[in-house]
């Protein structure tokens, strides 16, 4: 009885140390083929992150997932890579410590990071996730927000996008104009406030732009930044605020799905394409 239970303890020793070596049951090859993305965590831009991986041809996911797709949903995944959710405004702070990560641009520029010079890959500029001016449903056609997507559809505000941020945010006001909508009464707004939520970059930025052309017609643009995606929607859903830029309409639907809101898009102003950015990695070479 003691030589059987000595005999089975050593197996047991022999069997861990195997497992230790062999990461039980893969390969020191297969261990070290592990590659780690970070990817946004909220709905709609994990959703987008992962389609923009597909595209690149490094997993395939279900077919009905859409635009909701999550980690989930990865029917197959040939270069056993690891997906590590984060929020999206922290990614370029943990991408030091991860192989891989895909970043909003506005958050990569926020960081430093140019995404036409720096990213390993870029989205393509899809309408699909435009940026839009976002108001309470029901106040999309008040003069206040009428001069307000004016002056966001304007010329001037379309070349200061495509002048300032090489590719990264681009333009997608078909037919820019020269500011004002020549139904909205200015003369019954002049002095008046309009408020606006808006994320640092580029919102911010481009608003400034618009200040300027709303300021010719005595109007105030006040806008308030945040460094998060719920807060903005809700200042205006409670009309504390007449607008917010910062969101693309995926994400829009998605929150006021879950959230009972009613907010909705007044205009699409531009798109910032996601990059794939190396961390621990600099190019593409370690995947394939």
């Amino acid at each position: 009885m003691k030589k059987a239970l000595v005999l089975i303890l050593t197996l047991a020793l022999c069997l861990g140390a195997v497992c230790g070596l062999t990461a039980c049951g893969g390969s020191d090859e297969e261990a070290a083929a592990e590659l780690s993305v970070a990817i946004p965590n909220d709905t709609t831009n994990e959703a987008r992150a992962l389609l923009l991986l597909q595209e690149l041809g490094y997993i395939t996911l279900d077919e009905e997932a859409g635009i909701t797709a999550t980690v989930n949903d990865i029917t197959d995944n040939p270069y056993n890579l690891t997906f590590n959710e984060v929020e999206a405004a922290q990614i370029p702070n943990v991408l030091q410590d991860v192989d891989y990560a895909v970043i909003n641009s506005n958050y990569a520029i926020e960081a430093g990071i140019n995404p036409t010079a720096d990213s390993l890959a870029i989205e393509g500029s899809s309408s699909a996730y435009s940026n839009i001016l976002a108001v309470k449903e029901g106040n999309e056609n008040s003069d206040t927000i009428k001069a307000l997507v004016a002056a966001l559809e304007s010329k001037k505000v379309a070349d200061f996008i495509n002048d300032s941020y090489d590719g990264a945010v681009v333009s997608v006001v078909e037919e820019p104009g020269d500011g004002f909508d020549e139904s909205v009464d200015y003369d019954a707004l002049a002095g008046t406030t309009i408020s606006v939520a808006a994320s640092p970059t580029p919102h911010a930025e481009i608003l400034a732009v618009v200040a300027e052309i709303l300021a010719e017609k005595d109007i105030t643009l006040k806008v308030t930044e945040f460094t998060d995606y719920v807060q903005p929607n809700n200042v205006v859903e409670s009309g504390e605020f007449d607008a917010n830029y910062f969101q693309h309409l995926p994400y829009l639907d998605d929150f006021n799905a879950e959230n009972g809101t009613h907010i909705v898009s007044a205009a699409a102003i531009h798109v910032e394409p996601m990059g794939f950015y190396g961390g621990k990695q600099d190019s593409l070479d370690a995947i394939k």
